[in-house]
């Protein structure tokens, strides 16, 4: 990894407060309208409380758009031509993938950061144990997400598709259950969709694995295997499309 070109990701990324207000910022403030103000954010869990568990889907929520615009501006600069120039350096591949994978988790670990600390002082709480779990879970299951953007990145060579996939992301958070207690036939259907194993797996700590359903009524647990399962199939299907796409990029060329 190059130190040179870790620190002009780094700046860059810092120099655009838009995209900083959308992956921290709006999570942020979604936590406090929907978590800490809420009446119902104080009712207990099994390690936590349910102001603790609104704040990690908020949390993931941030941390995956961080990690998808990361991976998506990646696959883009090397189509038009940023690739080339790198070439001329010492930079090697592998040190571009370090660097990427180091920036996407800096990026990342903002809104984790931000939002546990306004936690901290609005009511979340929980055990040691998931506060420190729930947090290395979201960070490390980010990753998965830098693989979907750079997917996009690769399918259509364009910033207004990256841009897209991050807004597409709300779509998955409200079917992952991170923003509002899903119920009956679409709570099922949310159990296979790319974002529901990798926030309740960071749930788990805090509740291990049971919901609470948009009535109230506090449903079967997801089996640890489960959402194991679902953040594993979901990270090589991304993984696999982005390498296809890669390919066949070259193909052409």
């Amino acid at each position: 990894m190059n130190r040179t070109y870790t620190l002009f990701e780094l700046r860059r990324v810092f120099r655009d407060p838009v995209t900083l207000f959308f992956v921290a910022g709006l999570p942020a403030f979604l936590y406090l309208i929907f978590g800490a103000s809420q009446d119902y954010s104080d009712i207990a869990l099994r390690h936590g409380n349910v102001a603790m568990s609104i704040l990690v889907g908020m949390a993931a929520y941030g941390a995956v758009t961080a990690t998808t615009g990361v991976g998506g501006m990646a696959a883009v600069e090397r189509m038009q031509g940023w690739g080339r120039q790198l070439g001329l350096t010492p930079l090697t591949d592998a040190g571009f993938v370090a660097t990427k994978a180091f920036v996407a988790a800096v990026v990342a670990a903002i809104p984790i950061s931000l939002i546990y600390l306004l936690g901290a002082f609005t009511g979340a709480s929980g055990t040691t144990g998931a506060w420190t779990l729930s947090a290395v879970v979201l960070l490390v299951g980010a990753v998965t997400w830098s693989l979907f953007g750079l997917a996009v990145g690769t399918a259509f060579r364009s910033e207004a598709a990256v841009s897209a996939a991050s807004g597409s992301l709300v779509i998955f958070a409200f079917l992952g259950n991170l923003f509002f207690p899903l119920s009956g036939r679409l709570l099922d259907v949310a159990a296979f969709t790319p974002l529901y194993g990798y926030a309740a797996l960071a749930r788990y700590p805090i509740n291990e694995g049971y919901l609470t359903d948009s009535a109230g009524t506090e449903v079967a647990p997801d089996p640890l295997w489960a959402l194991l399962l679902n953040v594993g199939v979901w990270t090589v299907v991304f993984a696999a499309t982005a390498v296809w796409l890669v390919r066949r990029g070259r193909a052409r060329q």
